[in-house]
């Protein structure tokens, strides 16, 4: 696993949700969900799961979120282990999210992405360009190496960030946790809500 984005400095990074402060939105979030149960996969040839910073980073971030680590796992950069374990994790029934770290990058042994796209039923392209935007303050043109990316893989939301801890850091507390709930609400509502689902649509700026 290459540390894709280790130029992260670990700092504060106040970055404002204002777009959720609007009329109505209780009814743009009824189907959030309160607390979820994470599965945290480390992606790393090199790393040892207790000797793992940035998965440990994860399931700190999300347990004082309120959120309870269920599966806890450290593979090897190999393509088949990636799949099947994140294939194995939306599988679960106590699995509302799936937060991967490392592989993102661009060396050859970096396979998370393409192991774990072909298993999205929807892509989420807002989350990796709105982690490249945060991380410009902290890396510089240097974001145009990581790869980071998520989707909803049976009807589970799954991030994928980079090996940095600072890099997940910045990920987990300024995208993850503020809007995994809602994804997981969505992604798993049941399809009696369609008369509301274009409004829904519009409000996440579809």
């Amino acid at each position: 696993m290459s540390d894709d984005g280790d130029d992260h400095e670990n700092g504060a990074h106040e970055h404002g949700h204002d777009h959720h402060e609007h009329e109505g939105d209780h009814d743009h979030h009824a189907h959030d969900l309160e607390e979820l149960g994470i599965a945290v996969l480390t992606v790393s040839s090199s790393r040892s799961i207790n000797e793992d910073p940035s998965g440990a980073a994860i399931a700190e971030l999300v347990e004082e979120a309120g959120h309870t680590v269920v599966v806890r796992e450290l593979v090897g950069d190999d393509y088949d282990s990636v799949q099947d374990a994140v294939d194995r994790f939306v599988g679960r029934e106590d699995t509302d999210c799936v937060v991967t770290t490392g592989g993102t990058g661009v060396t050859p042994d970096d396979v998370t992405v393409e192991a774990v796209e072909p298993l999205f039923e929807k892509e989420l392209p807002g989350f990796g360009e709105l982690f490249r935007s945060l991380s410009v303050e902290d890396i510089g043109t240097r974001v145009v190496g990581t790869r980071a990316t998520a989707g909803i893989a049976d009807g589970v939301p799954v991030f994928c960030l980079p090996g940095s801890e600072s890099a997940v850091r910045l990920a987990v507390d300024d995208i993850v946790v503020a809007e995994a709930p809602h994804l997981a609400g969505l992604a798993r509502r049941e399809d009696d809500g369609k008369e509301n689902d274009d409004g829904e649509e519009n409000d996440e700026g579809a």
